[in-house]
């Protein structure tokens, strides 16, 4: 088989010619035995039906037993990405499950804990507070509209996502959830597409994906970084090429896909509503908690944990008013 492969470059040179699909290629080729052998003549009566009769049957036992194959690698890619993402909910769920046992626990602050309690809070504030507003620029802000859910002027330039969260360019679209990012690639060429026809390369800030012999598609940077050993890719209806990424920061909407595409405005991704209504009660509420935090980001307010820790120490103020909280600040 591999030394029937070095005509392949030739004879995809010939698909490529025959705008007839394949009825036309096949017609070149018996013309050409017809004119140019003894194909039809030089053997017994019905020899070269026979021999066409016995080669189609070969190959179509290797086609079928291809496809087969190839059927069960996508199943199987399909199945190790769903597994992915269930033992990621479980962790997660399992996660949030000890964040509400903590909940559930009355907590009592000593002298001590309390003042470690109020230096945590002072440190995360430091480093927030490039990309925070102090008190009064809030109220400003507010008389100005921003940070409110009305949109921006820059964020009405943004292009408005696709219904899966992503954006459908002129060479390809793409989707994503919190945790991957599905890519996917349409190619117009006359023959089955094939693994050997496409030079794909996933590297942790880069993409590279091309038909051989033709200009990539696409060869940049990615946005973000993914976890190239969770990446996979398959070939769909021979014509289509689908790509899954696992993101690194499974906290955060991308805005884009490389770095040159344009930007999509990430305040009107959702996730669809029948997905979260597919899940249990507490892993939707985990969902729901990421997405809150997401938006509390965006606006430059506490995440829920900051908001509890910010929750415990004025309970300890009211339990002990004779302390001096006058220099403590809350958001």
């Amino acid at each position: 088989m591999a030394s029937a492969e070095r005509f392949d470059a030739m004879l995809l040179g010939m698909a490529q010619q025959c705008e007839g699909g394949v009825q036309e290629l096949l017609d070149v080729l018996f013309n050409f035995l017809a004119r140019k052998t003894d194909f039809y003549v030089g053997g017994d009566e019905n020899a070269a039906e026979k021999l066409i009769n016995e080669k189609f049957k070969k190959y179509e036992s290797f086609a079928k037993e291809r496809a087969a194959k190839e059927r069960a690698e996508r199943e199987a890619a399909e199945r190790r990405r769903k597994e992915r993402i269930q033992k990621e909910a479980e962790k997660e769920q399992q996660r949030y499950e000890e964040i509400k046992k903590q909940e559930a626990k009355i907590v009592e602050l000593t002298d001590e804990e309390a003042e470690k309690l109020q230096k945590e809070i002072d440190t995360e504030k430091k480093g927030e507070m490039p990309s925070s507003k102090q008190p009064e620029d809030k109220e400003k802000a507010a008389e100005n509209g921003e940070g409110s859910d009305e949109e921006s002027e820059e964020d009405k330039k943004k292009m408005k996502p696709n219904s899966g969260n992503g954006a459908d360019l002129e060479h390809y679209s793409w989707t994503q959830t919190l945790q991957e990012v599905d890519l996917k690639i349409p190619f117009n060429v006359p023959f089955p597409l094939r693994s050997k026809d496409l030079a794909i390369e996933i590297k942790k800030k880069h993409l590279s994906v091309k038909l051989n012999g033709k200009p990539a598609v696409i060869d940049c940077e990615l946005h973000k970084p993914v976890k190239v050993e969770e990446c996979n890719w398959l070939i769909i209806d021979k014509k289509l090429v689908h790509i899954t990424f696992e993101k690194v920061n499974k906290m955060e909407w991308w805005d884009r896909l490389i770095t040159t595409d344009p930007v999509i405005n990430t305040k009107k991704v959702q996730p669809e509503n029948s997905k979260l209504s597919d899940l249990d009660d507490e892993t939707r509420g985990m969902v729901e908690k990421m997405m809150f935090d997401q938006r509390q980001k965006e606006m430059g307010k506490p995440t829920s944990d900051e908001q509890k820790k910010q929750d415990m120490l004025k309970k300890f103020m009211a339990q002990h008013p004779e302390m001096d909280f006058s220099q403590t600040k809350f958001n």
